[in-house]
């Protein structure tokens, strides 16, 4: 529970004729995880970044080859976590340097509602899925390696140190931090 008393929760479901996907996720909860991915490796950096994050998160997910499954999960929990977040003011803009042995990974988020992605990533398909996700979430995001050769410890390191900022970003503040005051969107 958010210190106003609303708990800031999300559910997203994502169907198209490759993949099935749904999200249930709650910023402000216990931060338990609960995934049913076939995808091991997805599976393994999703949960990283909800529990990261600090969210709690039940999400399955099934399709037919695994470019479609990592791309329409990484759409899926961005858009999920968009949601969840809603319009109180948070803190917006936070980074995260995290190791993992030999790998040493940096990560900046700006909740900003303006995406924009630079990423050092090995991994083409997590190049991919972090890019698909910072752009359905509608954040800034910048990942550096500082170090490291294994990139399965670079990749993992990178959805630490990115879980890690979001969570700091997440958190609720008193008024919006920006010089625009708060954005208000108007359709006629």
């Amino acid at each position: 529970m958010s210190q106003t008393g609303q708990v800031r929760c999300a559910n997203v479901t994502r169907e198209t004729g490759e993949t099935e996907v749904r999200v249930r996720l709650g910023i402000d909860g216990p931060s338990r995880t609960e995934c049913d991915i076939t995808d091991e490796f997805l599976r393994h950096m999703v949960e990283t970044l909800a529990r990261y994050s600090g969210v709690d998160l039940e999400i399955s997910a099934r399709g037919d080859i695994d470019h479609h499954l990592i791309e329409d999960v990484a759409i899926t929990l961005g858009r999920a976590y968009r949601e969840a977040i809603g319009e109180s003011p948070i803190m917006r803009i936070a980074s995260a340097v995290v190791p993992m042995d030999e790998a040493l990974v940096q990560a900046t988020v700006d909740l900003i509602d303006r995406p924009f992605v630079h990423l050092e990533l090995p991994d083409e398909m997590y190049t991919h899925f972090v890019r698909s996700f910072a752009m359905e979430l509608r954040a800034t995001v910048h990942t550096i390696v500082l170090r490291g050769k294994n990139n399965h410890h670079i990749v993992e390191a990178t959805f630490k140190a990115l879980g890690t900022a979001l969570g700091q970003a997440m958190l609720r503040t008193g008024s919006a931090l920006s010089t625009k005051s708060s954005v208000k969107w108007g359709v006629e």
